[in-house]
């Protein structure tokens, strides 16, 4: 993990332990002794792609700075039912308090590299790159997008700081993609890319007559993209976006696109079963 993604997940952790133990952990701290030591495993309990084990390393040692933590199933593994991902030894109250928040971290950016790994093996043998969108768990942009990264797809622009896009509703208040384009051209710091979305060919011809970075082709069939594309003929990257599922994928990666963007990867995956196993 870089630099802002640990800067991330040590604010969601202290977010996290503030929310569920609160003034303590009543159940926990009036049973177990203080001093009682234990050892424990992240156990997959499916199939999957393991993210996230440094953000649950930091829940524990949160708790105990002197966690001992040996990793059996590196970040960005894949991992089948019954695989140990970590085993790891600290106070027994630190191992059942920090349990719940960690395994929330662990399980959802593995799901999230688990389902990234899986379009981003449908189109392995194209030229095609999936994106991920900004449809983030609000608060969580960084760790999602570092978990698309650890499962083998790519990023998009990080926020509404990082690339200019220029869609429908920006179109329409400027009177057009060249008018919109304009109001930009000389106002981005050096290197900040502009991309347009477009829903017609036509605007596809507009985009291009302005030169911008990207041309985004939005809800297109099939034939009209390869047609854009066509158009387009590698004067600008091409992204392909909208209703795209996983059983179409290599349809629009053939059209010859650049870049096909996910909103799922994001916004509606399903955390990875993964479950903590106290030793006896």
């Amino acid at each position: 993990m870089n630099e802002l993604e640990l800067k991330a997940a040590e604010t969601l952790i202290e977010l996290a332990l503030r929310e569920d133990v609160g003034e303590g952990d009543i159940t926990t701290d009036n049973i177990i002794p203080a001093r009682a030591k234990r050892k424990a495993k992240m156990i997959a309990k499916a199939d999957g792609i393991v993210a996230g084990l440094p953000v649950a390393e930091m829940v524990f040692r949160k708790l105990d700075p002197s966690l001992k933590w040996d990793i059996i199933t590196p970040e960005g593994s894949k991992v089948k039912k019954g695989d140990v991902m970590v085993e790891f030894e600290g106070t027994y109250r630190a191992l059942l308090t920090g349990e719940r928040t960690a395994l929330n971290f662990l399980q959802r950016l593995s799901g999230i590299a688990t389902m990234s790994g899986m379009y981003a093996e449908a189109v392995r043998d194209f030229k095609t790159v999936i994106l991920d969108t900004r449809k983030t768990l609000p608060g969580f942009r960084m760790l999602d997008k570092y978990a698309v990264k650890t499962g083998g797809a790519s990023n998009h622009r990080i926020g509404l700081f990082d690339m200019a896009m220029i869609k429908d509703n920006h179109i329409e208040v400027a009177g057009g993609i060249t008018n919109a384009v304009n109001a930009l051209r000389g106002k981005l710091k050096e290197g900040v890319k502009i991309e347009v979305e477009t829903t017609t060919l036509e605007q596809v011809q507009e985009a291009l007559d302005n030169h911008v970075d990207i041309i985004m082709l939005d809800n297109m069939d099939t034939q009209t993209m390869r047609r854009g594309v066509e158009l387009i003929a590698g004067r600008a990257k091409v992204e392909a976006s909208g209703n795209m599922t996983l059983e179409r994928l290599r349809e629009v990666a053939a059209t010859g696109v650049d870049y096909i963007s996910i909103g799922v990867l994001t916004h509606s995956v399903s955390a990875l079963d993964i479950s903590q196993r106290l030793e006896k």
